[in-house]
């Protein structure tokens, strides 16, 4: 199965277009249909409904098209290590949720490459379950998650251990001796759900039912702007917020009546790479 008519497919399954596909691809809108019919042919089944002016994927396009995304990274993580044999001591491709990543990752990792400048890593932000899925397909080496898994090939075992805090911008006075889990929901609370089940149960339990956040957004990292202008209040890992501590930017709010849970994040990696896991990520 050629790559370059797989690739073909993925634009066009995101633009939808013949002839945007073909702009962004620099060829022939010819040669994407040409690349399109192929495909179709080599696998027996209708991979778009097009219409006048666009296509959309059909049911069996959307199966394909997973295993298209995992086809084609596989293909070139595979190249990109075989041609890296030579060059670098240790190839590793590395998955974190962002928080993680930020609050004790991102040194360890500087640290680690400016001692040895010969170590190729490759680093993916995503989501926990996205990164699980992506480490048992054997397209990342190690990843840091919010959640556990049990799988032989794999090895598994917690990493950090991190409390939540509330924090709002170091301008904001109000409730500098602390706030009751009352006051809270009256404030703007923005709902940053980094961490899946209890964590982010507890948060969501926290507020009435079915209550409209006035920003939601899983990306703890993209959340601190809105805090930084605006007198807003979220929740985040200790280990992170310190960041924004240290530089006067963001104070925690001591909590009057209620407690938060401990945050438990994971280090799961393939155990053909459990040496070099260990060297950089100095864990027990």
């Amino acid at each position: 199965m050629d790559t370059e008519s797989i690739k073909t497919f993925l634009v066009l399954s995101k633009t939808r277009n013949y002839t945007r596909t073909a702009d962004q691809l620099f060829v022939a809108q010819s040669t994407v249909t040409n690349r399109i019919n192929e495909l179709e042919k080599e696998l027996k089944f209708k991979l778009f409904k097009r219409n006048n002016r666009s296509v959309e994927l059909t049911s069996e396009g959307e199966r394909f098209r997973v295993y298209a995304e995992q086809m084609i990274e596989l293909t070139e993580n595979s190249l990109a290590e075989i041609s890296s044999v030579e060059k670098y001591d240790n190839y590793l491709r590395i998955g974190s949720a962002d928080s993680i990543y930020e609050a004790h990752l991102a040194r360890r990792i500087l640290e680690h490459k400016m001692t040895h400048p010969k170590d190729f890593l490759r680093i993916s932000i995503g989501l926990s379950e996205h990164l699980l899925e992506q480490v048992q397909n054997d397209m990342l080496d190690v990843v840091f998650t919010y959640l556990p898994i049990r799988k032989n090939s794999l090895h598994c075992e917690l990493y950090k251990q991190d409390t939540l805090v509330l924090v709002t911008r170091i301008e904001n006075e109000k409730y500098k001796d602390g706030i009751t889990e009352a006051q809270l929901l009256q404030e703007k609370y923005l709902m940053c759900n980094f961490a899946l089940q209890d964590v982010g149960q507890y948060i969501r339990k926290l507020f009435p039912k079915y209550h409209q956040f006035e920003l939601e957004i899983d990306d703890c990292m993209k959340i601190v702007p809105f805090l930084l202008n605006q007198d807003n209040y979220t929740f985040l890992p200790k280990d992170m917020a310190e960041h924004y501590f240290a530089r006067g930017r963001l104070r925690e709010v001591p909590l009057i009546d209620f407690n938060t849970p401990v945050i438990n994040s994971y280090i799961i990696f393939r155990k053909s790479h459990e040496k070099i896991c260990r060297e950089i990520f100095c864990f027990s």
